[in-house]
């Protein structure tokens, strides 16, 4: 039977279904939407002529096209998520999408899902700064506070495990930190924000849990295929994890020279508190773009550990110093305009 992967054609997905080929997976559907550019998968097919990979063109959306999909499937690799847009059309394309594909999940129970969730459905703002992050660390318990990101994050992750709870298929979550690489986005928000064209460093002496994009998708699929990690929750990073200090100046050296202006933690604070302070005496004509929930949510500091993927068969692939490399040569061709500015 076949293995469905949703979000295919996206940075990560491509991926996934590399790896899935690796492992020795030959019927791959891949879901791809309307309009979505299919040379990376089409470059798979060359290079793996053995496997069967097709392709379903709809949207998720559409709860027809969801119970199309997965006819004939055994696994369903779920990573079909917004990144960017309004609330609204990322609660639809993370949320509704999702629950339309539960839907049709549930009535075939033996299907197996594995979800890619988020490092953002943690609620780390009140805990010490230097807390560790590992999959018993508590979920957010104030969602609505935090990005729409990570809130349709939390609320896609609870819709699953909902739903699992009420007819009984396999579920395997994983949570990814900073998913990078080439094509990726060059500087998370972790490290910072361009704000009116300057640049400014929040992240400081945290730990990045940066995952490189091959070894994300080596870990879900590792996890994916492996019985006993039925019913788990997976946190995805990688070993040897720079500072965002460390990470910002890498890419200074190897991109482009730009301007930053370093903000410590209490400034950052202070920032928010004045801010949320003015949206609300402004009457919101100044957005909350910080407040100090989300500041310390971003920006307060944590450790993190991997023990637990790693326990289920995980290795990492490439070496942080390797994908940084490969990251940044990429972004070096990519912005020649801006290494001279």
């Amino acid at each position: 039977m076949k293995i469905l992967v949703t979000g295919s054609s996206g940075f990560l997905g491509v991926e996934v279904v590399e790896r899935l080929l690796e492992h020795g997976e030959s019927d791959i559907r891949c879901f791809v939407r309307p309009g979505s550019r299919l040379e990376k998968l089409r470059a798979l097919e060359e290079r793996y002529p053995a496997a069967a990979i097709e392709y379903f063109t709809g949207n998720l959306t559409s709860a027809r096209d969801a119970a199309e999909a997965i006819k004939g499937v055994r696994v369903v690799y779920h990573l079909a998520a917004a990144m960017a847009g309004s609330a609204a059309d990322m609660f639809l394309n993370s949320v509704v999408a999702s629950k339309n594909l539960l839907e049709a999940v549930s009535k075939r129970k033996t299907v197996k899902v594995v979800l890619v969730s988020s490092f953002g459905v943690y609620g780390v703002a009140d805990r010490p700064a230097g807390s560790v992050v590992n999959e018993r660390t508590p979920l957010e318990t104030r969602p609505e506070e935090r990005d729409v990101y990570s809130y349709s994050k939390w609320r896609q992750e609870v819709l699953f495990r909902d739903y699992q709870r009420e007819y009984g298929f396999p579920l395997v979550i994983l949570r990814p930190g900073v998913i990078y690489g080439p094509g990726g986005a060059p500087l998370s928000s972790r490290v910072g924000v361009n704000i009116f064209g300057l640049y400014f460093h929040f992240g400081r002496s945290n730990l990045l849990p940066l995952s490189y994009v091959t070894n994300c998708a080596e870990a879900i699929v590792v996890a994916g295929s492996n019985p006993e990690a039925e019913g788990e929750v997976y946190n995805v990073h990688d070993d040897d994890l720079p500072t965002a200090h460390a990470y910002l100046q890498a890419y200074r050296r190897s991109v482009r020279r730009m301007p930053y202006i370093t903000i410590p933690y209490f400034v950052t604070q202070w920032i928010s508190r004045a801010v949320k302070a003015y949206h609300s005496h402004s009457k919101g004509q100044l957005p909350d773009v910080f407040t100090p929930y989300k500041s310390a949510s971003a920006w307060k500091g944590n450790t993190f550990d991997n023990a637990k993927v790693k326990s289920i068969g995980w290795g990492q692939l490439v070496s942080t110093r390797e994908g940084m490399t490969r990251t940044f040569d990429h972004w070096h061709e990519a912005e020649p305009q801006a290494r001279d500015a």
